[in-house]
């Protein structure tokens, strides 16, 4: 497929997941009362949509390779819808949170198969061009998502939200039918345990992806713990309503958005790599603001998403090289190294939630459990700069 294709279709599916949660979160305060039930069970199905969607990922990936790119995406799609349409008719929080989990697990295809689909065709500047790109597109959908979901719950209530998800669930089967090339060939032996276990095994012994994957774990884990925290800090604590909600979370989805246009200006003077370090620079002084205005300050809307935009537009620098460095050394398991990837990430996003969840006062777990993200990324970073100085040794080594 060309660039332009691989970015449009890799953005869609990518976007899947995130404008899933983002859709959600307007409505979360209103289920609270529409099934007479409680925060903390509310707040659980976005935790078991993170599981699912974390788990799935190591079938899913493993599934591209063993199947292919194209049969496992329609699979997993047909799975999102059963989600969605389980969850706009719920009739109990139980059979809601159960649609959540199905929603999860058939969402968690984009991001393996996306990634892949790069890997598959290119490398190096390309790679991360393309995963800028991804991330210009990206940063569309979820800015929207909240403002679209406020709108509907207003409107319609919560249910429509759902349906909404059924509707981009039979726009993803149609373009993936009808635009999607098959970009790797099926190797059913990938299949088996023994093949299994040794792809997973060299990607977690290897200094370089691990590291690299932990950078991504911490920054974009981060945007997914906010998700659970987020809703409940400036509704419950600020004040805004769901669809003033919904409006102030596109300072978020813009910072993001503001980052990937600055990286593809950047990416004319600097090298991919070159862009990470001042991203992380960003990400930590986001990480003491939101500290220091959560435990000092009493919150405002400025004062929580002030730093949540800095974080933001700090991740946009880091993502595309990180995420090209992290799968470059693994070509001939693309999909099982996307599926690790992503589940280490929103593993941490999960680990997040349910960190936030456990503390149970939003504001303190905010200015507590995102800048320790924030800390996790530079660490893996430091990390992963001696993995590479390790491995270009070992390299200059005489008969390596």
């Amino acid at each position: 497929m060309s660039e332009r294709r691989t970015s449009i279709i890799g953005a869609f599916l990518v976007a899947l997941g995130p404008v899933s949660m983002a859709l959600y979160t307007p409505a979360m305060p209103e289920l609270v009362h529409a099934f007479s039930s409680s925060e903390s069970a509310i707040k659980l199905t976005l935790s078991l949509y993170f599981a699912g969607f974390a788990l799935s990922q190591l079938v899913s990936g493993t599934l591209s390779d063993v199947l292919g790119r194209r049969p496992t995406t329609m699979l997993f799609m047909a799975i999102y819808l059963t989600g969605s349409l389980m969850a706009a008719f719920a009739p109990s929080v139980s059979v809601l949170l159960a649609g959540r989990l199905v929603q999860g697990i058939g969402a968690s295809v984009g991001m393996t198969v996306a990634r892949a689909l790069v890997r598959d065709q290119f490398t190096g500047t390309t790679a991360a061009r393309i995963m800028n790109m991804i991330g210009m597109m990206l940063a569309i959908g979820p800015a929207l998502s909240p403002t679209l979901g406020g709108i509907a719950l207003g409107l319609f209530g919560w249910q429509s939200i759902f349906l909404l998800m059924v509707g981009f669930a039979l726009i993803a089967c149609a373009a993936v039918a009808v635009f999607m090339a098959e970009t790797t060939v099926p190797d059913r032996r990938k299949g088996h345990i023994g093949p299994i276990f040794a792809a997973y095994a060299s990607l977690l012994t290897n200094g370089r992806f691990l590291s690299s994957t932990l950078v991504m774990a911490g920054a974009v884990g981060a945007l997914y713990g906010q998700a659970t925290i987020l809703p409940f800090v400036l509704i419950g604590k600020v004040g805004l309503t769901p669809t003033e909600f919904g409006v102030g979370m596109l300072m978020q989805s813009g910072f993001f958005f503001a980052g990937t246009v600055a990286v593809r200006l950047l990416m004319r003077v600097m090298t991919p790599a070159g862009i990470v370090l001042p991203g992380l620079c960003f990400i930590g002084v986001a990480s003491v603001l939101i500290a220091l205005a959560s435990h000092i300050l009493d919150p405002t809307f400025l004062s929580v998403m002030a730093p949540v935009g800095l974080y933001a537009f700090g991740i946009a620098f880091v993502m595309p090289y990180m995420m090209t460095a992290a799968m470059e050394p693994f070509p001939h398991i693309a999909g099982s190294a996307s599926a690790l990837m992503g589940f280490i990430q929103m593993g941490a996003g999960f680990v997040a939630g349910i960190a936030a969840a456990a503390i149970g006062l939003p504001l303190f777990a905010f200015g507590t459990v995102i800048p320790a993200m924030g800390l996790i990324a530079i660490l893996s970073y430091v990390w992963y700069r001696a993995a590479c100085a390790r491995e270009t040794a070992l390299a200059a080594q005489p008969g390596k």
